[in-house]
């Protein structure tokens, strides 16, 4: 099907939202409409419920469709919205992603078949088969850390080409990726940078936005690096950067035979940070004192 031209463009940036519990574990959407408040009024300029940092895969798919008809209700038209519908089948995520094409979902970000690894041919069939069925965006998410594998620039070529796809999130973490993809195709696709620690050099490598866990629990510092980017002060973007990179590395490397998680570490971020999120679906849980008080002073120490 053609895309509907009237949809709004999701840009800049966009957290990949948590999604909020309350203590037995059930949806809290209060504790979610006051969260996208928060992300709203510090930089946030679209939104992507349900992705993996949304806990998607700690969720069925009759609670992923409430999580996603909830936050299109409350946030009614504000911003452009990208709703996770990826499966590894197609059947699961045409469902899926027709639900939120019908509650009003400018874009779908679909992750790539995961698992089962199917080869590429597949692959490529799997989003044709669901634009013949959709009219709304639809953006890859481009995992490989995920699914174990990731379309190459002339795969993704391919689906802008015939109009299967519109976007990419670029989650390999490579900012090389991000800059390659924008030289072969320039306006005709929308690239996010889909990974923490390269934000920085993937807006200056043309990063149409910022599409990760970051954003989702500092947003203004992230809004920050990107208005420095694209106002063009080299100086001021670098200084941006130089504010999160210790938050940065403690988020993705400061560990111990895994701990802390990375979902841990996002709910309690923002819990320092005044909200009341709860904790993430089990097996996540709450972190130690020891972990506590590192945030809490990487968040004093920013500006």
């Amino acid at each position: 099907m053609e895309v509907n031209k009237d949809l709004k463009k999701p840009y800049g940036i966009c957290p990949a939202a948590r999604t909020i519990w309350n203590a037995d574990e059930s949806y809290n959407k209060k504790g979610m409409e006051k969260y996208l408040t928060w992300l709203l009024d510090n930089g946030a300029q679209s939104l992507s419920i349900v992705g993996s940092t949304g806990e998607n895969m700690a969720m069925s798919e009759v609670e992923q469709k409430e999580v996603l008809g909830h936050v299109a209700s409350f946030i009614d038209g504000q911003v452009p919205l990208v709703g996770g519908t990826g499966k590894y089948d197609t059947h699961t995520t045409l469902d899926l992603s027709k639900y939120a094409e019908s509650v009003g979902y400018d874009a779908l970000l679909v992750l790539l078949p995961f698992y089962y690894t199917p080869h590429k041919k597949s692959v490529l069939q799997h989003y044709r088969n669901l634009r013949k069925e959709l009219s709304v965006q639809m953006y890859i998410y481009n995992n490989p850390w995920f699914a174990g594998y990731e379309l190459n620039t002339p795969e993704v070529q391919s689906l802008i080409e015939d109009g299967t796809i519109q976007g990419i999130k670029a989650a390999h973490g490579d900012p090389n990726r991000v800059h390659d993809l924008k030289y072969y195709m320039g306006d005709k696709i929308t690239v996010f940078y889909g990974h923490d620690y390269c934000g920085m050099e993937a807006y200056m490598g043309g990063a149409d936005g910022w599409l990760s866990g970051l954003p989702a629990i500092l947003p203004k510092q992230c809004r920050a690096i990107q208005d420095a980017v694209w106002s063009g002060s080299i100086e001021a973007a670098r200084k941006a950067m130089n504010n999160v990179i210790p938050f940065v590395n403690y988020f993705l490397y400061d560990k111990e035979n895994g701990v802390p998680h990375w979902l841990e570490i996002c709910n309690y971020t923002l819990t320092a940070q005044g909200l009341d999120v709860g904790l993430p679906r089990r097996p996540a849980g709450d972190l130690d004192d020891a972990n506590k008080k590192k945030i809490e002073k990487l968040l004093a120490d920013m500006e």
